[in-house]
């Protein structure tokens, strides 16, 4: 098995972090925040914007099970990569669609991603995914962890991310666990 990490933020990271959870060679999915200034930050001072962290997912994947190729097709599928520091109704810098790679192969292949996003005009705007190299990652309080399955009567995850889940589970269905 050759485990690698990715380092991804695409809005809220309950979204993300479900959606990733459900395909197959992927091994861990820990919500927490990345790519800002402030050592051991919390969820509120990230939601304060102060920080410039971003939500993100930190993912452990198994590279002969899974392409890192295929989790940056599900990552462009599952958040609109071309709106700046925000996801639907989530505004702010903690919202923004980061990549945060952890070898020059990574960054190599998120360039090239969306590259071939943008040449063959899957978005009608310019794509804003910010490709930067990792740093810190600071796991999300524990009762971010899990989120969606721990809370299914929660507002939010039954409007939006629910919403995403099955956009998933609709075109992704093949690469479920």
């Amino acid at each position: 098995m050759t485990k690698e990490l990715i380092t991804l933020g695409g809005g809220c990271f309950w979204c993300i972090e479900n959606i990733f959870k459900r395909v197959k060679g992927v091994e861990a999915v820990v919500s927490g925040y990345s790519g800002g200034d402030n050592a051991n930050p919390t969820y509120e001072q990230v939601c304060s914007g102060s920080t410039n962290h971003a939500e993100v997912v930190q993912i452990t994947f198994d590279a002969h099970v899974i392409s890192l190729d295929t989790l940056f097709t599900v990552f462009f599928a599952i958040h609109d990569p071309t709106t700046l520091n925000r996801q639907g109704d989530d505004i702010g810098s903690q919202y923004r669609s980061i990549i945060l790679y952890h070898n020059d192969m990574q960054k190599k292949q998120a360039k090239a991603k969306i590259q071939q996003l943008e040449k063959s005009q899957v978005f009608t705007n310019p794509i804003v995914t910010e490709v930067t190299a990792f740093e810190r990652f600071y796991s999300a309080e524990s009762y971010h962890q899990n989120y969606v399955e721990n809370n299914p009567e929660n507002q939010y995850c039954q409007l939006v991310v629910a919403k995403k889940i099955q956009k998933f589970l609709s075109d992704f269905s093949y690469l479920l666990k």
